[in-house]
């Protein structure tokens, strides 16, 4: 049976973490076509996000690869030559969102605890860890794209405060 501050930081991390994922939506959905097909930095600084979102989500990291529309990988040194389509982001965005409530949805304490470790081992983490670690990096770039929304159009999306809670969740 699950102890109540572990639903509690379970409940914590989805409603927050969620927020930060839909923010994300917001900033792609923002970002007016003439700017994203114009400044590459926006649409790869989007891949980017989400490249590692769903790295991260990843329970066994070694050998990950994105989806296979995707041919590009943000491990190599090269920057991707095209500009992926807001539609592409954005489906990848609901893929990692499916994958982000199926992990908290079978997350419990013992799956909290197993190590997430990359393949040069530079990276070791808890599962509980990486997600704070994945959310902290997601919510970094949305300010990123926030800022360069900011600069480009005088406009950003608002703060989002909370996610949806799944009712799974609650006692």
């Amino acid at each position: 049976m699950e102890s109540t501050i572990f639903r509690t930081l379970k409940n914590s991390i989805w409603s927050q973490f969620g927020a930060s994922m839909d923010m994300l939506e917001n900033a792609i959905e923002a970002c007016p076509e003439q700017i994203w097909q114009g400044e590459k930095a926006f649409s790869h600084q989007a891949f980017h996000t989400l490249f590692f979102l769903d790295y991260y989500l990843t329970l066994k990291p070694v050998g990950f690869a994105p989806p296979s529309n995707f041919t590009y990988s943000e491990f190599g040194e090269e920057p991707p030559v095209e500009i992926f389509s807001k539609v592409e982001i954005l489906d990848y965005l609901l893929f990692c969102k499916s994958k982000f409530e199926k992990l908290l949805s079978e997350l419990n304490e013992n799956l909290a605890e197993i190590r997430w470790i990359n393949e040069s081992k530079t990276m070791d983490y808890s599962i509980l860890e990486i997600l704070l670690y994945n959310l902290r990096h997601v919510q970094h770039h949305v300010g990123q794209l926030n800022l360069m929304l900011r600069q480009q159009i005088d406009d950003s999306p608002r703060w989002v405060y909370r996610y949806g809670i799944d009712p799974n969740f609650n006692s």
